[in-house]
C-alpha cells in the first residue's frame, strides 16, 4: 500500500486523508476567503455587474465627443440593421454624438439604479436596446468572417470586438429583470405563489 495515499494533509487547519478530501477543503477554504472579501455577500453580483456597466457606459460615451470616434464608427452604424438611420437623421458627427449621449444617459440611470429602481429598469432598457443593436450588427459586418480559415466561426476585423457586447446584452437583461423583480411587487412579477 502506497504510504502516500494515507498521509493527512494540513491547509491552515483543514485535514483531509484522500485527494477529494483535500480538493473539497481546498473549495471550502477558498470560498472562506472569498466570503471573507465580500464577493459571497447577498447581491455582490448584481452590484459589481452594475458598477462594470456604469463603468463601461462612461468610458465608450466619452469618446464618442471626439472626433477619431467618427471615423472609427462608420463600419458599424452604416451596417447596423438598427442603427443606420443614424447617418441621414443626424449626419456623421451628429450621430456619434447622439450615440455618446445616450450612453452617458443609460449609464447614469443605471448609475442611479443603486439607490432607485425605477431609474434602474430605465437605465437597463436602455443598456439592452443598445446592445441588441450593436450584436445585431454583427451577421452583417463586411469581412467579419475570415475566407481564409473557412469562414464563419472563424472571426476577423470588427465582428470580435462586436462579440464583446453579447455579454454585454445578458449583462443587460440581468440587471433589468433584478430591477424589474425589486421595482414591482411580488404578485406583479409572478414570485412565489403566483399563478
Amino acid at each position: 500500500m502506497n504510504r502516500l495515499a494515507n498521509k493527512t494533509v494540513s491547509v491552515n487547519g483543514i485535514r483531509g486523508t484522500d485527494a477529494d478530501s483535500v480538493a473539497q477543503r481546498l473549495i471550502e477554504l477558498l470560498a472562506f476567503l472569498l466570503g471573507k472579501l465580500g464577493l459571497l455577500r447577498k447581491d455582490a453580483e448584481y452590484h459589481l455587474l452594475r458598477a462594470a456597466m456604469v463603468i463601461i457606459f462612461f468610458f465608450f460615451g466619452y469618446q464618442k465627443w471626439f472626433a477619431y470616434e467618427v471615423e472609427r464608427l462608420i463600419p458599424y452604424i452604416s451596417n447596423g440593421p438598427l442603427i443606420f438611420w443614424l447617418y441621414p437623421a443626424f449626419g456623421m458627427r451628429g450621430a456619434t454624438l447622439f450615440l455618446g449621449t445616450s450612453e452617458w444617459t443609460f449609464g447614469t440611470l443605471l448609475f442611479l439604479g443603486f439607490w432607485n429602481k425605477t431609474l434602474g429598469i430605465l437605465g437597463a432598457l436602455g443598456s439592452t436596446a443598445t446592445f441588441v443593436a450593436t450584436v445585431t450588427i454583427i451577421p452583417f459586418m463586411p469581412n467579419g468572417w475570415d475566407a481564409a480559415a473557412g469562414g464563419f466561426p472563424a472571426m476577423t476585423g470588427n465582428v470580435p470586438f462586436l462579440m464583446k457586447d453579447v455579454v454585454l446584452l445578458a449583462v443587460s437583461v440581468y440587471l433589468l429583470t433584478q430591477d424589474v423583480r425589486r421595482a414591482l411587487p411580488v404578485a406583479i412579477v409572478g414570485g412565489p405563489g403566483h399563478h
